[in-house]
């Protein structure tokens, strides 16, 4: 993955020292692009263990159009906590409750995880019912039925809704490319906003997932991830974590391997595995809400 770690190097460099809504400033660079084959290899980021059962359970919660957080609460993944954490202390109900007590009440009661767990038409909203268009359904349909479009397009973007949506969405929208042979399938994301350290890598991992699922889907080879991202930032209190990634050289890919497939609607969590993912250990760094 050393496209990533010239990610890193870029903003360093380049970067500009700006502020931002958190209050946590960044080291930003506007306009960035990474290419990955996955034909390479899976490209799950080395220089740091990355917590794939997270970003699995994150997109087969997109795929289904899910919007509340309790699905990966009871999957004991974190990412999404933060968020309507922050949403639920300012409403009449909060009385005091830490974030692992807010998260509990999500997990043990259902009537509460309904009201406090949703976040809005975040991603899966968007994803399959746009303003009535399940996009995903028909961009796959369209891939089948006219390769060549230069429509195959999903937004997450839909600006009627976006101050109803906990976060509006980074990854914004993402397009799919089909090979003049018509035997292999590209993904291009666009992500207006990219937190280097911490989002990025699961970004790449997740779209790179979601590009094999679909290829899988018209019986396609997954080939390249494309990666734009509009503001690429390096949060100024992850600057040592990102140093000490620097330091580390990158292992060898993993290799990914889809078993049972029937529809990228069906899959289940346990059939999606990461083989032979070698990686440096972990690095921690808190979250800009």
């Amino acid at each position: 993955m050393q496209q990533y770690l010239d990610l890193l190097k870029l903003v360093k460099k380049k970067g500009e020292h700006r502020a931002n809504r958190t209050g946590i400033d960044t080291i930003s660079y506007f306009g960035a692009q990474s290419r990955y084959d996955l034909r390479d290899g899976f490209p799950l980021v080395t220089t740091k263990k990355v917590f794939m059962k997270g970003i699995t359970h994150e997109l087969l919660w997109f795929i289904a159009g899910d919007t509340n957080i309790k699905y990966l609460v009871d999957n004991d993944v974190k990412i999404w906590n933060e968020w309507p954490y922050e949403k639920f202390k300012k409403s009449p109900d909060f009385k005091g409750q830490t974030l692992i007590e807010f998260i509990d009440l999500i997990k043990t009661d259902p009537k509460f995880a309904k009201i406090h767990g949703d976040l809005g038409p975040v991603y899966g909203k968007q994803w399959r019912d746009f303003g009535g268009v399940d996009q995903l359904k028909k961009i796959i349909q369209q891939i089948k039925t006219t390769p060549d479009s230069r429509r195959l397009i999903v937004s997450a973007w839909n600006p009627p809704l976006v101050d109803s949506m906990a976060l509006p969405p980074c990854h914004t929208m993402f397009q799919f490319y089909v090979s003049a042979d018509h035997k292999t399938l590209s993904l291009q994301l666009y992500q207006r906003s990219g937190d280097l350290f911490l989002g990025v890598p699961f970004n790449i991992a997740s779209y790179a997932l979601l590009l094999a699922l679909v290829a899988k889907e018209c019986n396609l080879e997954a080939g390249e991830f494309v990666h734009t991202i509009g503001d690429t930032h390096i949060y100024t209190n992850h600057l040592d974590q990102v140093d000490l990634q620097l330091s580390r050289e990158p292992k060898k890919l993993p290799t990914l391997k889809i078993n049972n497939f029937t529809s990228i609607f069906d899959v289940k969590f346990e059939d999606i595995v990461i083989e032979n993912y070698d990686s440096w250990p972990g690095i921690k760094g808190a979250v800009a809400v």
